[in-house]
């Protein structure tokens, strides 16, 4: 494969975690005009909420099975377009069923274009022989960002979700198929030449538990910012309700700039390093919020933890994957990031309840501090974060080869 072929493929991948953080920001951050336009009720709404990531849960694991028939290239170049499709269908729905079922169909695709998006992405890191995977991540965090600044003015502007939904449809559907010509599936390398390609079962659970608890780690700590730094900041810390809004906002920006600068960390100090120096950093930060004695310090906790939470998905993500590949191959490495992939969304199911339940039994100073210890747990897997082969990072980076094995499929 050339080096521009993997430079296409980079750029193209990198767009689709763009396309993917801005379809999920608008869908989040529209909750209550969602409720409203549909008529939720406040009792049916965490059911809408909850089926989201567990029906894209499903959709992982159904990943996991077509993978090994079908390239991940294929899967992530149609399933975006539904990701996409199934958004507009929730800012145009006339009814309950409607929006049900364009819910559960987002639910599903996101989870096939998540786990197939890591699947390219942890492929090209081993072909390029260094860490590029925050990279695509921060791509996700751009989108994200755009997304939710994109709702913002929907919100204030008083526009319909239909309205919100469909110039971002339009604009992103066509550029989306158009980048899936160059998407690349780098799946090679010497393990395929040492033991095949592998059939993506010899990856037992026992050995991805550690990361399992990583992923779910991280998103609990990342759905307590993204469901109660608000509310934390006015209810507990006596903020303004304009003040309440900017933790989560400098709390995105610090996940960009983390992980816009997270490669070059691997590559310099190894990507356990950074996955404990992450792992303290956020643990800091939810101690910070816990104890804050005013809104200043509220939002320095804040800030202190999009640095640290930021670097631990995809890293988890480019472990399990190299572990996968050295017990099965390329299929192994495919079967072990959707089966991680599975996780995200436990984290993301978890985390808010965990913290509302202890918030109203205790306190939420008191509930800042579980999220915070879970974090810490992650700086005891930090260890299985290192890598016998192609330890990216850490002084052994493989030179960049032309011909890493099974071609990009353009599909």
């Amino acid at each position: 494969m050339t080096d521009t072929r993997m430079r296409q493929g980079r750029a193209a991948l990198a767009f689709s975690f763009l396309v993917q953080g801005v379809a999920f920001a608008l869908l989040v951050t529209r909750i209550p005009a969602i409720q409203d336009r549909y008529g939720i009720s406040d009792a049916l709404l965490p059911a809408f909420l909850a089926a989201v990531p567990v029906l894209a849960g499903v959709g992982s694991v159904v990943t996991e099975r077509v993978v090994r028939r079908v390239a991940p290239c294929l899967v992530l170049r149609w399933a975006q377009p539904v990701v996409l499709l199934a958004l507009l269908a929730v800012g145009v729905g006339q009814g309950m069923i409607q929006v049900a079922l364009a819910l559960a169909v987002f639910g599903l695709a996101v989870g096939a274009l998540d786990a197939s998006m890591n699947m390219l992405g942890v492929s090209l890191q081993r072909a390029y022989g260094r860490s590029i995977m925050l990279g695509f991540h921060a791509a996700y965090s751009l989108g994200g960002i755009a997304g939710a600044s994109l709702a913002w003015l929907g919100a204030h502007g008083g526009w319909a979700l239909g309205v919100s939904y469909a110039p971002v449809v339009g604009v992103l559907l066509p550029l989306a198929l158009v980048g899936s010509r160059w998407y690349v599936d780098a799946a090679a390398g010497p393990a395929v030449e040492a033991g095949g390609k592998g059939n993506g079962r010899g990856v037992a659970f026992a050995v991805l538990l550690p990361f399992c608890l990583v992923m779910s780690f991280a998103y609990i700590g990342d759905s307590t910012v993204s469901n109660w730094s608000a509310k934390y900041l006015q209810d507990v810390l006596g903020s303004s309700e304009q003040t309440a809004t900017v933790p989560y906002n400098v709390y995105m920006v610090m996940t960009l700039l983390g992980r816009t600068l997270g490669d070059l960390g691997v590559r310099r100090f190894g990507a356990a390093a950074v996955v404990r120096a992450g792992a303290v950093l956020a643990a800091a930060g939810f101690a910070l919020v816990a104890g804050a004695p005013g809104v200043a310090a509220g939002m320095a906790g804040f800030t202190l933890l999009g640095l640290g939470l930021c670097v631990l998905v995809p890293q988890t993500f480019a472990a399990a994957g190299r572990i996968g590949f050295e017990k099965g191959g390329p299929a192994g490495s495919d079967a072990a990031v959707a089966r991680l992939n599975v996780f995200n969304y436990v984290g993301f199911l978890v985390g808010s309840p965990l913290v509302g339940v202890i918030g109203d039994a205790w306190s939420y100073r008191g509930a800042m501090l579980v999220p915070m210890v879970l974090v810490l747990v992650t700086v005891g897997y930090a260890r299985s974060f290192e890598g016998t082969g192609g330890r990216y990072g850490d002084g052994h980076e493989r030179a960049r080869a032309a011909d890493v094995g099974r071609d990009g499929h353009r599909l």
